[in-house]
């Protein structure tokens, strides 16, 4: 695995694309996105006001209803400083809205859950991987070393 420039944040355009999905979501056609996309709402930590953002589903654990999202742009990320201060969420995956809490995972969680995704999903894996700045070579060695770095979030029931 090797690391590459950690990309910016999207601005302009780009924003505009990255947040299309929430729109979908209000437009209650979050069913278009159901299994891979989640809608998260969080509050913002220094506002408190509701913020929402899309994120992949990346796990799904049936027997307790959680989920697991990376956070793309690592701990930089908004959404992720957010629930960190408020784990208080809303997740909506499809029609579902469903009140959770979000929990952090260790490095040896997300190495795991890195692995298992890219068993299932490998073109997919590697574009997720090169989007928050690494380069695999399609181990899985090289896929737990990425998991490893990544902030996943799991999000459960309450």
């Amino acid at each position: 695995m090797k690391v590459v420039a950690t990309p910016p944040p999207p601005s302009g355009i780009r924003r505009l694309l990255f947040r299309l999905p929430i729109h979908l979501y209000r437009l209650r056609l979050g069913w278009l996105l159901a299994g891979r996309f989640m809608l998260l709402t969080h509050t913002g930590r220094i506002s408190g006001k509701p913020r929402q953002v899309v994120i992949e589903a990346i796990a799904h654990d049936p027997a307790d209803g959680s989920y697991v999202g990376p956070s793309g742009y690592g701990k930089r990320s908004d959404w992720l400083r957010n629930v960190l201060a408020t784990p208080e969420v809303t997740v909506q995956v499809g029609t579902r809205a469903m009140p959770m809490t979000a929990r952090p995972l260790g490095p040896e969680e997300g190495a795991e859950l890195m692995a298992a995704y890219a068993g299932r999903s490998p073109r997919v894996a590697r574009r997720l991987a090169r989007f928050m700045g690494f380069l695999v070579d399609g181990s899985e060695a090289d896929f737990r070393e990425v998991g490893s770095r990544i902030v996943f979030v799991r999000f459960t029931p309450r």
